[in-house]
């Protein structure tokens, strides 16, 4: 592998390297991620170590292959029938792990599941579009949408299918417990703070499993998940820095695999409490935060600093919009406009699963500027859930990367930007009608055009910061066969050992 000019540091070498695992030999597929799922009901939390495991035990009505591009999955085709209803028609061969056909009924039962206001799914403002699933028959499904609603099939990539009968049997809880789909794997085991373990699907209408079991272990340490992958105790980790990658390239049992995704690195800002009410103060944050010095100091891994609130990946980047420079001079003197008030004390809200460096290094930025900034750390499940409450609770100041495996700025900017939306910190009409009119035009370019009026109006406002666009690094044995994609999925029966 050849990395981009620029990379610069030592490789750390190791003095020994453990005997190099016979993977071909292996029928255990072991991967290390950053923290143990929230949740295993996919239409609960959405986050990355959840999204992980549980891919891989439920269909989705349609997918993304290895280019990006949207495929058939519970769905085999689907034609519009109208601006707001589109046919759905399923393929009749699909069985829950129970034994049980996956019908229509069921995908009606998942969109009135995940956009039931009651259930309170985070992804709920991702599907609150869709105000009727219609089952016309076992395998012919409508779905109605309030309105013309260009991002459907880019956001039912994210729709699994959960089993109508089971979950109304065990409920909620145990469901989450427990999880039933139709994927390619099978749930078996969930050792709370230890390890999820899933087993080949033998009965799978798709592509089976190259692995007989998969197991999912919490590794909090990303020192640890390198020396797993060394040693052979894991077969693929995840979130590794480029230093890290670069020690990868020394060691004969294994490989960095890099992609860059649609995921943004942000900083979000409670614009509803003192001083971040204030124009100035949001500005002056956005001017004292190095982005460069981020990207290429810190990460050093292909990132890429972006104005906007989206990625190159997403549907919606417009490509010129300038970043906030870096003035840490004019964000002293908006800060010292604003007097008294910039001195109160705000939270910086993380978890492990994020790089503290940056967050160590933005709390340094912010404090030399003047302000009062205190790191506050919590586990990645308080994390969220201190994310998903009222203005009012919510933390001050957050560090944050967002995916939301559409790539449609629709997104990522709905749920981050429209009023009432349990993310979003901030509230404007402008704002509001043309987030409105990203996600209601089935003209592609009008679109665009209304994308573009937002990320002028975001940068003008400064509710969140766009910091740079992810670039995912994992480690992987020698012989596996996986190509990461824009999206993060990562389904097992893509995978294999070379031969």
């Amino acid at each position: 592998m050849v990395w981009k000019a620029g990379l610069i540091g030592a490789i750390a070498v190791a003095a020994a390297f453990a005997a190099p695992v016979d993977a071909q030999a292996k029928d255990v597929l072991t991967i290390d991620l950053v923290n143990e799922p929230s949740s295993l009901d996919p239409h609960g939390q959405w986050n990355p170590d959840s999204y992980y495991v549980y891919r891989n035990v439920f269909d989705n009505m349609v997918t993304r292959d290895n280019d990006g591009e949207i495929v058939p999955q519970v769905a085999e085709s689907w034609e519009r029938l109208s601006d707001t209803e589109v046919q759905f028609n399923l393929r009749d061969d699909i069985t829950f792990h129970d034994g049980e056909p996956l019908t229509a009924e069921d995908v009606v039962y998942s969109v009135e599941r995940i956009t039931d206001p009651e259930f309170a799914s985070p992804q709920l403002g991702q599907f609150d579009k869709i105000v009727k699933a219609e089952a016309k028959d076992d395998q012919t499904v409508v779905l109605t949408t309030d309105g013309p609603y260009p991002v459907l099939l880019p956001q039912l990539v994210k729709l699994s299918i959960v089993p109508k009968h089971v979950v109304e049997e065990v409920g909620a809880e145990e469901f989450n417990l427990k999880p039933v789909g139709s994927g390619p794997y099978v749930f078996e085991e969930w050792r709370r703070g230890v390890q999820v373990t899933l087993t080949r699907n033998e009965d799978y209408w798709g592509d089976k499993g190259a692995f007989a079991t998969a197991v999912f272990r919490a590794v909090p340490d990303a020192a640890t998940r390198l020396a797993d992958l060394q040693s052979g105790a894991a077969d693929l980790v995840v979130t590794l820095d480029s230093d890290q990658a670069r020690q990868l390239e020394t060691y004969p049992n294994a490989k960095p695999l890099i992609v860059q995704t649609e995921r943004v690195g942000y900083f979000a800002m409670n614009s509803t409490k003192a001083p971040l009410d204030d124009v100035r103060i949001r500005r002056a944050i956005a001017l004292a935060i190095d982005k460069e010095g981020i990207v290429e100091g810190i990460l050093a891994g292909g990132e890429q600093v972006v104005g906007e609130l989206v990625s190159p990946a997403h549907f919606g980047w417009v490509g010129d919009i300038e970043p906030f420079s870096y003035d840490p001079e004019e964000a002293k003197s908006l800060i010292a406009e604003v007097g008294e008030a910039a001195k109160t004390p705000m939270k910086l809200a993380t978890s492990p699963v994020f790089d503290q460096k940056i967050v160590q290094a933005i709390q340094q930025m912010l404090t030399e500027v003047g302000l009062n900034v205190e790191i506050e750390m919590t586990d990645m499940a308080t994390w969220l859930r201190n994310q998903q409450v009222s203005n009012e609770e919510a933390p001050m100041l957050t560090f944050s990367r967002w995916s939301c495996a559409c790539q449609d700025a629709d997104g990522i900017m709905f749920p981050l930007l429209r009023s009432g939306q349990s993310w979003s910190r901030w509230s404007s009409d402008e704002v509001d009608a043309l987030l409105d009119r990203g996600r209601s035009s089935l003209d592609e370019a009008e679109r665009l055009e209304a994308y573009g009026a937002l990320h002028e109006l975001v940068k003008e406002e400064v509710p969140l910061i766009p910091l740079y666009q992810a670039a995912i690094i994992y480690g992987g044995n020698e012989a596996l066969e996986w190509m990461p994609t824009a999206n993060e999925s990562m389904f097992l029966n893509r995978m294999g050992w070379s031969e």
